[in-house]
């Protein structure tokens, strides 16, 4: 396996990790409806993510648009966790911006 599809996998992980935790969290905060785009997104970007770790492990022939996927939807996430100033959301946007910069590589390799 390349270095590229390795380092795709592992943001792709840690980028799942990181939604999940942000999602769980988002779920223990008083301001709930305020942080319900973010609560949909961490679930989305998180199985987004999971899938792209499988199907790249896997040598899909379908990498390319899978990864332009992952991307777009780490964007969205990044961008509505990045609004908010728990921790948590800051840090799941970080590494939806990671996981995105690796995916859109992905994406034209």
């Amino acid at each position: 396996m390349n270095h590229s599809i390795e380092k795709c996998i592992e943001a792709c992980l840690e980028c799942m990790n990181a939604c999940n935790v942000c999602y769980v969290a988002s779920l223990k905060e008083y301001e709930l409806e305020m942080l319900r785009e973010c609560i949909r997104l961490d679930r989305e970007c998180a199985e987004i993510c999971s899938y792209t770790a499988q199907a790249l492990g896997r040598g899909t022939e379908f990498a390319a648009d899978i990864c332009a996927l992952c991307a777009r939807i780490c964007e969205a996430c990044a961008a509505e966790c990045g609004k908010h100033q728990h921790e948590h959301c800051q840090q799941c946007a970080e590494a939806c911006r990671r996981c995105a910069e690796a995916c859109r590589i992905m994406a034209v390799a």
